[in-house]
C-alpha cells in the first residue's frame, strides 16, 4: 500500500492491494489490540536489536493484571549501523525506544527497560566507555529507568519486531523496499539543527564526524558529495532530474554538505533523515547545558537558521 503513496505513483488497485488492506482490517479488529496508555498506571519497555533491525515495545498491565502493548515501533538499521559491536546495537534500540516513547517516559517515576543483552547491564557501568555510548548514556540520563535483563526465550514480543523478515537485506534483493526514511521528496525538506559549534559540545562527542557520517549511509547525499568533489557527467548522471536542478545550491564545508536556501543566504549544514541523529541535536541544543532550555518556538528559529 506504501507504493500507491509515492509521488507520480500510477493508481492501480491490484488483488495484492486488495489483500494488504484486508489484513489491515483484520489486525486492527482482532487481538492483541493495543492499549490506550493510562497514566495512573506504571510503564515498562522491551526492546531487542537483531543484524539488521531494531525493534521495541512499550507495555502497560490493564486492570486484570495482563501486560498489554500501548505501542509497537521497529525499523531497518542503516549499512553502517548493522556493524555495530553486539551491545552497541542493543544500545541503539534503547535509544530508539526512549526516543519513540518519549511523550510517554519523560518525567515517569522509575521505569524499567527489558533486554535481552546481558552484558549490557555492566558495559553501561563500565568506567571505559566508546564516544557512541559516552554519547547514548548522556541521553539517557534524562529518564529514570533501571535496565533488566529478560533472556531472549522470554523478549518474544521485541526479538519479533526486530527480526522481521521484510527488514533483512538478503531477503530484499530484487525487490524495492519502500522505506519512509528514504523517501527522495523528505530530502530538501528537514531542518534541524543549532548555533553551537559543531565540533566542540563536549569532550567526547563530535557532531560533525556523526553528520558526515550520515551523509555517506545515504544515497541521495551521498552522490551530492561525491559529484561535488569530483564533478562530471558521469556523477551528474547519477543523481535525479529534481536533484540536479538544486545542485547549485548544495556546497562542501571541508567534508560537510552544505544547501543554501537562496543566494543571499548563508549556507546550512545538511542533515539526513536520520531519527537518531535528529534526536542527538535537538537533545545537544536544548537539553544540554549549553542549550539554555529554550521554548519550542526559539528552538525551532534556532536550528533552522543553520541547518537544513
Amino acid at each position: 500500500l506504501s507504493s500507491l503513496l509515492k509521488k507520480d505513483a500510477t493508481w492501480l488497485w491490484r488483488p495484492e492491494h486488495q489483500a494488504a488492506f484486508d489484513s489491515v482490517k483484520k489486525s486492527l479488529a482482532s487481538a492483541p489490540i493495543l492499549m490506550l496508555p493510562d497514566d495512573s498506571k506504571p510503564s515498562h519497555v522491551v526492546c531487542d536489536a537483531s543484524d539488521f533491525a531494531i525493534g521495541c515495545a512499550l507495555m502497560q498491565f490493564d486492570d486484570e493484571g495482563r501486560e498489554r502493548v500501548v505501542s509497537y515501533q521497529s525499523r531497518q538499521m542503516k549499512p553502517a549501523k548493522r556493524n555495530y559491536p553486539v551491545h552497541d546495537k542493543e544500545l541503539l534500540a534503547m535509544g530508539y525506544a526512549l526516543i519513540k516513547f518519549r511523550v510517554y517516559l519523560l518525567g515517569e517515576q522509575t521505569f524499567a527497560v527489558h533486554t535481552d543483552h546481558a552484558s549490557l547491564r555492566t558495559a553501561m557501568k563500565s568506567p571505559h566507555l566508546s564516544q557512541r555510548m559516552a554519547r547514548w548514556l548522556s541521553f539517557f540520563a534524562e529518564y529514570n529507568f533501571v535496565v533488566h535483563y529478560k533472556p531472549g526465550k522470554n523478549n518474544i514480543l521485541a526479538d519479533a519486531l526486530s527480526r522481521r523478515p521484510d527488514y533483512d537485506p538478503r531477503a530484499v534483493l530484487g525487490r524495492q523496499v519502500i522505506d519512509d526514511e528514504d523517501e527522495e521528496d523528505d530530502h530538501c525538506a528537514v531542518c534541524f539543527a543549532s548555533g553551537i559549534n559543531l565540533t566542540n559540545v563536549s569532550p567526547e562527542m563530535n557532531l560533525r564526524d556523526e553528520i558526515v557520517e550520515a551523509h555517506a549511509d545515504d544515497a541521495v547525499y551521498a552522490g551530492i558529495v561525491a559529484y561535488l568533489r569530483a564533478p562530471s557527467d558521469e556523477t551528474l548522471g547519477a543523481l535525479s532530474r529534481n536533484t540536479r536542478n538544486q545542485i547549485d545550491r548544495y556546497n562542501l564545508d571541508g567534508d560537510l554538505l552544505c544547501y543554501n536556501i537562496d543566494k543571499f543566504d548563508a549556507s546550512r549544514v545538511v542533515v539526513p533523515n536520520d531519527d537518531d541523529l535528529r534526536a542527538r541535536i535537538i537533545h545537544e541544543f536544548h537539553d544540554s547545558p549549553m542549550g539554555a532550555h529554550l521554548g519550542r518556538e526559539k528552538t525551532f528559529a534556532a536550528v533552522s537558521r543553520d541547518f537544513f
